[in-house]
Formats: structure tokens, sequence, C-alpha cells
């Protein structure tokens, strides 16, 4: 049976600073990301089974990815944990906004490691996580690829 890629993509606003960075991006700024997430499997073959046909639905996966990162990181700001905005992010926090400390730098590069450990722990055991895509800007991405993880 042939292995068929399945692509669903995502939108959400989120908020950081680059901690440490010598760039306008040590300030608190914010992007429109667009994610888009590639899984691979095979078709289900079962001509009984609802799902008949596919490799996961559009719905389950839509799922995963806004409980796992859509729904958190949305409007949210996120700081590395270890930053000197930490008092900025208490603050927020006591005034009711979604902050979220990491344990890295929230760069692109980092924020979408940080997803596929996330989506790949939701997945079906026969689905497999193919990769990721970050974009930050209308010109600027960060990419993950299952085939580059040693």
């Amino acid at each position: 049976m042939s292995k068929i890629r399945i692509t669903k993509m995502f939108n959400f606003e989120t908020g950081h600073a680059l901690y440490g960075y010598d760039g306008k991006c040590r300030n608190v700024h914010g992007h429109s990301y667009k994610l888009s997430v590639t899984v691979i499997g095979t078709p289900i073959a079962d001509t009984s089974h609802v799902k008949y046909g596919m490799v996961i639905d559009f719905g389950d996966l839509k799922k995963i990815v806004k409980e796992e990162i859509v729904d958190k990181f949305d409007h949210a700001t996120v700081f590395n944990k270890n930053t000197p905005h930490i008092e900025l992010a208490k603050e927020l926090e006591e005034r009711g906004h979604n902050v979220i400390l990491v344990n890295y730098q929230p760069t692109s590069e980092e924020m979408i490691i940080d997803f596929a450990a996330k989506i790949k722990a939701r997945l079906p055991e026969n689905i497999t996580l193919h990769s990721l895509k970050l974009q930050e800007t209308e010109t600027s991405f960060a990419e993950w690829h299952a085939a580059d993880q040693v």
C-alpha cells in the first residue's frame, strides 16, 4: 500500500522577545505565524472503517495541533524562562495576559523543535510526523523534517 503525506495549515499570533539578541528582536514584538504540519501514513484499507481511505482525518490532526500548539500559543507572549524579562512576564501574567515561559530561546528554530515533540507525542502509532514549516514572516520560515533527525 502507498504511503501518503497529509498536510494541514494553521495560523496563530504570538509575541516574544529574544533574550541576549543583538538586534531589534530583543524587544517584545509579535508575529502572525503560519504552521504547516505534514504527516505520513497508509490510507485505511478496511472498507467497513468509518475513516476508510484516510491516512488521518484532517479533523483529528486539527484537534491535536490546536490543543498542543494553537490554543496555547495564540495571543500569548513567549519568553525564555531565564530572561531578564521575567519581571515583565510576571507583571503581564498578573494583569491577565497569557505568558509562556520556555526552556529555550523562542526563535522559530527552537519553537519548531518544541512543536515537533508535542505533535509527535499525540499522533496515533501508525502515523509519523513527516515535517513542519513555521513561517514567521512572508519571507522567513523554519522547517523541521523527520528525515533530518539523527
